[in-house]
């Protein structure tokens, strides 16, 4: 992949930053998306599928380390972050959170660039993967990006760890994921024998979200293995 072909968006809801990125992205052959805020971040990523992602980390509506954990939820698109935040400690949180790369404001155009290039090459090597952020069973369904489950209409209520078992089971859709992996990913690796947790919460998600939970079609147990999310 070349810049020629490349599309970046851009989400800052500075307009003047704004302005000089799409004007300097522009004339070196970037397809140039922009969102002024987090919620049309998110959307966007998912309508449009950028190759990377230029991300401020103050906007108006979500901190900038909640966008990202949202879209980890379901891509590896490159994120940049660009922020006038220089604590090492934000720095961190970012790149914890998921970003690839961070740069500080006031930057120079010059070293964005040249970051901006390093992600396009990753990406082309890689592939950004290419999960939808929404899931649709027909029974129910996952947003990935917003972290939400609606069945017949309405939103499912979730507890964190319902929400992160789930959550690795439909990244994984269609493949098995081993009862190990599941605890060590969602409890951490001193419960990586407790199995006992994931029937548990398998029977909670079942009852919340299958039409007949004794009999699953999304959300299947492999006996003595792990656990399967088929659509």
């Amino acid at each position: 992949m070349s810049p020629d072909n490349a599309t970046v968006l851009v989400v800052d809801d500075e307009p003047q930053i704004v302005r000089a990125l799409r004007i300097n992205l522009s004339a070196r052959g970037y397809k140039v998306i922009t969102a002024h805020d987090g919620t049309a971040a998110l959307k966007a990523v998912a309508e449009t599928k950028p190759d990377v992602v230029v991300l401020d980390l103050g906007l108006p509506d979500l901190d900038g380390t909640e966008v990202i954990a949202g879209l980890r939820g379901w891509t590896t698109v490159p994120i940049i972050v660009l922020s006038a935040r220089s604590d090492s400690a934000d720095k961190v949180h970012a790149l914890d959170a998921g970003a690839d790369d961070y740069v500080t404001k006031p930057f120079g155009m010059d070293e964005l660039l040249a970051r901006l290039r390093a992600a396009v090459r990753r990406s082309a090597v890689s592939g950004v993967d290419g999960a939808e952020a929404v899931v649709d069973t027909g029974s129910f369904t996952i947003d990935l990006a917003a972290k939400k489950v609606r069945r017949e209409g309405r939103e499912v209520h979730l507890t964190k760890t319902e929400w992160g078992v789930l959550e690795l089971l439909v990244r994984n859709r269609g493949r098995l994921v081993a009862q190990k992996q599941l605890l060590h990913e969602v409890w951490g690796p001193s419960y990586e024998t407790e199995s006992h947790y994931l029937r548990v919460y398998l029977a909670q998600l079942r009852r919340k979200l299958e039409p007949e939970p004794s009999r699953p079609r999304h959300l299947l147990t492999e006996p003595g293995m792990g656990y399967r999310f088929e659509v």
